[in-house]
């Protein structure tokens, strides 16, 4: 029997390719320091990071893009010690995010066997493809639209109220640990994503019709 009623997924990483890979394309065609950039994204992100950091307040929307931009810009350098340049920072460094299609397919899939599916995300000003996820996903809860952020207990439950399904049948998927580890806090089943196989692998043993599908398609 399928033990889950409901799937809340990431966007960044998750519903797209590595953010990652992203980041790697933008420093190298900036010429950013990776230090820096490494260096500025713990103080500011790590689970020990203090409440209210520029990246905390971008995510709730308290903090503008231009703000940001400016405050991220001077903590960086190049790799031959000149300043950032600030303006379109953030375009740059999420031009490389694409919507992975194989992802997608399972949000299909899911919907296809009876399950709810959602959208649980913080955001960092980037933009999302608004009209393919509000028709595939509900509730679409968005952390700078919201004023709340993951990892922290109130957005959890703002999208379990949206749902309209208890914590203990619903699986988050993230692919980053504080905001998993956030999930299964709230009472929500949670799985760190890695990949499209061992997501769908992992879903599959919770949704059983999933593995029906599969047989479907190879058959």
């Amino acid at each position: 029997m399928r033990e889950i009623d409901a799937v809340l997924f990431d966007y960044g990483g998750v519903l797209t390719g590595p953010v990652k890979d992203s980041i790697a394309r933008w420093l190298a065609a900036d010429v950013i320091d990776p230090e820096s950039f490494s260096r500025t994204l713990r103080a500011w992100l790590s689970h020990d990071a203090e409440d209210g950091t520029p990246v905390h307040r971008l995510e709730t929307g308290e903090l503008t893009i231009p703000g940001f931009e400016a405050l991220f810009a001077a903590e960086l350098r190049t790799v031959d010690g000149r300043a950032v340049v600030p303006d379109g920072i953030l375009g740059r460094l999420f031009a490389g995010m694409r919507p992975d299609p194989t992802m997608f397919a399972l949000v299909e899939e899911l919907r296809a066997a009876g399950l709810r599916v959602g959208l649980l995300s913080n955001s960092w000003g980037n933009t999302y493809p608004r009209a393919r996820i509000d028709a595939l996903l509900d509730p679409v809860v968005i952390s700078g639209e919201v004023g709340l952020r993951k990892p922290d207990v109130a957005i959890y439950e703002l999208a379990l109220d949206r749902l309209g399904v208890p914590a203990d049948r619903v699986l988050f998927i993230d692919d980053a640990d504080p905001n998993v580890l956030g999930a299964r806090a709230s009472g929500l089943r949670a799985l760190l994503h890695v990949d499209h196989p061992s997501t769908r692998s992992s879903l599959a043993e919770l949704v059983p019709e999933l593995n029906s599908h599969s047989q479907g398609v190879t058959a």
